[in-house]
């Protein structure tokens, strides 16, 4: 065989290899792709005593992340007669199941408020209607549920609006956590319902990462911002903390889910730059014209800068 003739047989071997590389990344060497598992799980505590919880099959909050949310993290506690996990966290945000003792009137609540559009399962299939027309709650966690209601966007005012608003809760926080216990205890998942420690949390590091992961649709001001399909990302002000730390570890509505790329003093961090610099701002330099940048400044500057130059022309004018 002539030399060129190996040359090109070595350049066909040498495509081949570079193009199945991607195919090989996805399948991975044993030729299977890989799934995300939600299996048996230790974890270890600061005394090294060791905490075995279980994930629920269905629940999408899995992370092999340490302090990201699930009970993968540096403080485990569990129920000593049934060995569930009753809160979990670390110094930075203390997750807590809501207790098995506010499930009866949980379910009276759901029952009341809840089941005519997800259903009296909480799977989303209303009396006599058909499955898929509303959201399945089953293993979504309470944090997920809490949050929802906590804020007002459900019961939802019109079911069938394309985005939830936010307003005036029609529960309160105890009755919320009831709630979030009975669709618990259906499926038990997680976060929890977060409560985080501001007095540790750095507002410097909370910026940088507000601006790496939330400014592109809530704005670098929290102000939110139009998205797509007659969607919002909704503004920032007048947020309670463990919302922000529900928003973020659930992701509701278009808003992303951070779980694995967010461990909880990152977390931490971002809720206090929101809770301090967004929603108590700092002008220095007076009016805050609603934190909206260069098109308010040049407003103001147009109106009063331009607008004053023109009357005292006028007036000079006029005396001439």
């Amino acid at each position: 065989m002539k030399i060129s003739s190996l040359k090109r047989l070595a350049a066909a071997g040498a495509v081949t290899l570079v193009a199945a590389s991607p195919l090989l990344l996805l399948v991975g060497p044993s030729g299977a792709a890989s799934k995300a598992k939600s299996v048996t799980t230790t974890t270890v505590a600061p005394t090294t005593t060791t905490t075995t919880y279980v994930n629920s099959t269905s629940s999408v909050y899995n992370t092999a992340r340490q302090n990201a949310g699930t009970p993968n993290s540096d403080n485990v506690t569990t129920d000593p007669t049934t060995g569930a996990v009753t809160s979990y966290g670390d110094s930075a945000i203390t997750y807590t199941i809501p207790s098995s003792s506010m499930v009866n009137t949980g379910e009276e609540l759901f029952m009341q408020n809840c089941a005519s559009c997800h259903g009296t399962q909480a799977n989303g299939v209303p009396p006599a209607g058909t499955s898929g027309a509303y959201p399945n709650l089953i293993g979504l966690g309470p944090a997920t549920i809490d949050f929802w209601i906590t804020s007002g966007r459900m019961p939802a005012a019109n079911p069938r609006s394309v985005q939830a608003e936010r307003s005036k809760g029609k529960l309160t926080d105890q009755q919320a956590e009831e709630v979030a216990a009975w669709v618990n205890s259906l499926d038990p998942s997680y976060p929890g319902i977060p409560t985080p420690n501001l007095q540790i949390a750095n507002v410097s590091d909370g910026s940088a990462l507000f601006a790496l992961n939330c400014a592109a649709c809530h704005t670098i001001e929290g102000d939110g911002d139009a998205l797509a399909a007659s969607t919002y990302a909704p503004s920032l002000r007048n947020i309670p903390a463990f919302q922000v730390v529900e928003a973020i570890r659930t992701g509701p509505g278009n808003m992303p889910r951070f779980t694995g790329n967010l461990d909880d003093y990152q977390v931490n961090d971002i809720v206090k730059y929101v809770t301090t610099e967004i929603q108590h701002p700092n002008n220095p330099g007076g009016f805050g014209l609603g934190g909206l940048g260069p098109v308010a400044e040049g407003f103001v500057g147009l109106l009063l800068g331009v607008g004053l130059l023109a009357l005292i022309g006028f007036w000079v004018g006029e005396r001439e």
